[in-house]
């Protein structure tokens, strides 16, 4: 799931504020039916608990069929009945010597309670300029301009210099079947590409409705859970003693607040601090800078520091999250333990965190174990670390300023590390360099993936289709042929 970086840090961003977003020129057939498609996929729920990405394979897959696909270039695979993950390949110039690219689009969603929200979060709802619907902004927004550009491309027999390849997977969000993870293992041949295409990150933002940042996803942190466990023999709690597990637990917890991991920056961090400081003022720009020097400047950085999200930037993050205690009010726990998150800066593995977080507790009383993405207690975690940055690939950079400046003129592209977690770290991690991007605006401040009334703005969405069929073939420069 995609964090957009962008609290606090635009609020000075004054002399952007001139660009406005290019009117979409959508012809009416094609934004009734980009509506459709958005709808249909807003109402299948395909969360973890009850739903079905495979409905929502299929429902797609009639979608590029009737669009004039063969069944043999879309075809749905996957571990279980609920769990479908769907390839599509729109396929180039005969002999062409160039290798595909992947898109990657998640189709699950997170959980939505009906008595959380205004509106029916599985019903697609259009009110004051927004469509309301759980998926609108993570990610069924970029999953219905994909498949819209698949269809239009084929409507046109577009012929692109290379194939084409969209991926629409399950449980990026949560789960224990991801479609990137399943496909890469069991059907490698469809998905592997000289590149991958993400746009569940990065992304665009406005500020007053105003484009002023589109950010890109050039590389990420590698998520990792660890378990933090106490045991004790318990007791009676009229008998306390200093052998408590939860104290155990909490004075680690403690200890770790006061450690943060050492400062690192990569290739892509260095890129997008030195972008930011020209968009920033005062003593947040001099410090971004300072802290761009060798040696950086400590005092700089321990006041960049206080802001999280570029304290997110400049190291690895690990924080407490949940914690489980006791099993009486009058008896001592005889047992506790803590759920510790953390987001690995590339070229370090979850095993080196796990270490690190052993030497903070400094308690060998404790078990610090890691935990898989299916909520298995492993112990040990990988060694493998995480995929270094991939290089600034001019494939996929010169065709996003052409597209991103035909429709927004003068618009900062901004190369960044995402902070939270998507697909992409499958496919780099099997080396396959990955980079995140879309063209759905969302306004500073308005971010709901995962939250209460998701919404996107209506015209926002319509924005989004056209970069995203604009930018595909700017980056594939086919041509059209008769009787493909």
């Amino acid at each position: 799931m995609k964090l957009r970086k962008t609290s606090g840090l635009l609020a000075t961003i004054l002399f952007t504020a001139h660009l406005h977003a290019q009117q979409t020129t959508l012809d009416p057939a094609t934004r009734q039916l980009a509506r459709d498609v958005f709808q249909q996929l807003i109402e299948i729920n395909s969360t973890d608990s009850t739903g079905s990405t495979t409905a929502v394979a299929e429902a797609m897959r009639k979608r590029l069929l009737d669009a004039g696909f063969s069944p043999t270039d879309v075809v749905i695979l996957g571990p279980n009945p609920r769990k479908g993950n769907l390839v599509a390949r729109l396929r180039g110039h005969p002999g062409s010597t160039l290798k595909p690219v992947l898109i990657l689009c998640h189709t699950d969603v997170v959980e939505a309670k009906r008595e959380d929200w205004t509106t029916d979060p599985f019903v697609f709802t259009e009110k004051d300029g927004f469509f309301y619907g759980r998926g609108t902004q993570d990610m069924k927004n970029s999953d219905a301009a994909m498949v819209m550009a698949f269809i239009r491309m084929k409507r046109e027999n577009y012929v692109p210099d290379r194939d084409l390849i969209l991926a629409l997977t399950a449980d990026e969000e949560g789960g224990k079947s991801n479609g990137v993870d399943w496909l890469l293992k069991n059907h490698p041949d469809l998905i592997q590409a000289e590149f991958v295409l993400n746009p569940d990150a990065g992304g665009l933002t406005t500020k007053n409705g105003k484009p002023i940042l589109l950010g890109v996803e050039a590389t990420e942190k590698l998520y990792a859970d660890f378990h933090v466990t106490a045991t004790n023999p318990g007791g009676h709690s009229s008998l306390p003693t200093p052998d408590n597990a939860i104290y155990h637990v909490a004075d680690a917890l403690s200890r770790l607040e006061k450690s943060p991991f050492p400062f690192e920056l990569n290739e892509v961090t260095r890129a997008e601090l030195t972008t930011r400081a020209t968009l920033v003022q005062g003593r947040e720009a001099d410090d971004i800078r300072a802290i761009l020097k060798t040696p950086p400047d400590s005092a700089a950085m321990h006041r960049l520091s206080a802001n999280p999200v570029y304290n997110a930037t400049m190291r690895t993050t690990c924080i407490a999250t949940m914690m489980s205690a006791g099993h009486a009010p009058n008896a001592l726990p005889g047992h506790a333990q803590a759920n510790v998150n953390c987001r690995i800066l590339p070229g370090h593995s979850q095993e080196e965190v796990r270490q690190d977080l052993i030497r903070i507790f400094d308690d060998p009383t404790l078990a610090v174990d890691y935990v898989n993405n299916a909520g298995e207690v492993l112990g040990k975690g990988s060694n493998r670390a995480a995929a270094p940055p991939p290089p600034l690939n001019e494939a996929v950079f010169k065709p996003l300023r052409e597209t991103a400046h035909t429709m927004w003129p003068g618009l900062t592209i901004l190369p960044e590390m995402e902070t939270g977690a998507s697909d992409s770290i499958y496919t780099m991690a099997v080396g396959m360099p990955s980079y995140g991007f879309n063209g759905m605006a969302i306004e500073e401040g308005d971010e709901r993936a995962h939250g209460r009334d998701e919404r996107l703005g209506i015209e926002s969405y319509y924005a989004g289709v056209e970069f995203q069929y604009l930018y595909l073939k700017a980056m594939t420069s086919g041509q059209p042929t008769s009787g493909q």
